[in-house]
């Protein structure tokens, strides 16, 4: 179950794109958006910027996936960001349940988006990265643990599955 809000930058002249537009699918993502927009080292950022075709072998087909967000740092880097609970970046323990082929198939088709994210981070000179809870931790950013008050009432906040 994730949480699907919408971000609000403090510093509009870092965000690129449509600022009233900011969708965070997660609180993990509303708070990396925070970071971004209060870090003096992020110049620019954006929240699922673009989509790049990937093939899906899970579903066997072509699919389109949005990368959580970009980032342009002050030292001239750019980075492409995923963020992922670490479970979901390693292969899931073999079980015999139906969670483990859910499991297995989103694990497969996560590898497929990042392949793909890779190989159009290496032609764009853009380093790709997929954030865990250690990254967080690693880079003082705290989780919002509950959305702002304004989004307590349904019209606000959406509960989404995944």
């Amino acid at each position: 179950m994730a949480y699907k809000t919408k971000y609000t930058p403090k510093n509009p002249n870092k965000y690129i794109g449509t600022k009233s537009k900011i969708t965070c699918r997660s609180l993990w993502e509303r708070s990396f958006a925070k970071w971004c927009d209060y870090n003096d080292r992020v110049i620019e950022w954006a929240c699922e910027p673009f989509s790049i075709q990937y093939f899906d072998k899970a579903r066997k087909k072509m699919r389109n996936y949005f990368p959580d967000f970009i980032i342009k740092m002050n030292n001239g880097k750019q980075y492409l960001i995923e963020i992922k609970p670490r479970a979901q970046t390693v292969p899931p323990k073999v079980r015999k349940t139906k969670r483990y082929l859910i499991e297995k198939k989103t694990y497969l088709t996560n590898r497929c988006k990042w392949q793909a994210a890779k190989k159009f981070c290496e032609d764009q000179n853009i380093i790709f990265n997929i954030f865990t809870e250690d990254d967080f931790k690693r880079l003082g950013i705290k989780i919002i643990k509950k959305l702002p008050k304004k989004y307590n009432g349904k019209k606000k906040q959406r509960r989404i599955n995944k």
